[in-house]
């Protein structure tokens, strides 16, 4: 098994997505890159703690191959985006890959020069040291499927899901 730290906005919408997928194992939602210990979801929104939202993806490799993990987080979001997706902004909500050693920071480049190549414009993906990772509230976790018809999940993170749904169809769990 093999576990990438990623974030990519909000990350309501990058949990709901690699749940969907065959291979992951676990999506824990939490906090990463940022100066505050033990930060808390209101500290981190105030974008003062240099923590972004981002998800741990826990997937086996022989079932979704690591470039399929990594090709899906620069589906599921605009790359182009500095400290932003849509309407989620601040430096909480930043495009990041969070390497835990070099073979995973290798892995993370390859996948930003493959990206750059479907991406118009410079991508501001970030490359950072994975720090000490804080998982977020429990009400943060798996937060899609406790919450299908809240607004933002109807709004954000359903058209996404169905994006990723429909371009690897191949690695998508059975509903």
């Amino acid at each position: 098994m093999q576990t990438f730290v990623l974030a990519g906005g909000c990350f309501w919408c990058l949990d709901a997505v690699y749940r969907t997928l065959r291979g992951v194992s676990d999506v824990v939602s939490g906090y990463t890159g940022g100066s505050t210990v033990n930060p808390s979801y209101d500290d981190v929104c105030t974008g003062q703690t240099g923590h972004a939202e981002a998800v741990a993806v826990t997937f086996d490799p022989e079932v979704i191959p690591a470039n399929v993990i990594l090709d899906v987080f620069f589906s599921l979001h605009d790359p182009r985006q500095l400290n932003r997706q849509g309407h989620d902004v601040g430096t909480q909500y930043r495009s990041a890959m969070f390497y835990a050693d070099d073979e995973q920071k290798a892995a993370f480049e390859t996948a930003r020069e493959r990206a750059s190549e479907y991406w118009d414009g410079g991508l501001v993906t970030t490359i950072e040291p994975l720090g000490t990772w804080y998982e977020a509230e429990s009400y943060h976790q798996d937060f899609f499927a406790k919450n299908p018809g809240q607004g933002y999940c109807m709004a954000v993170a359903v058209p996404k899901v169905n994006k990723i749904r429909k371009s690897y169809a191949e690695y998508v769990l059975a509903s």
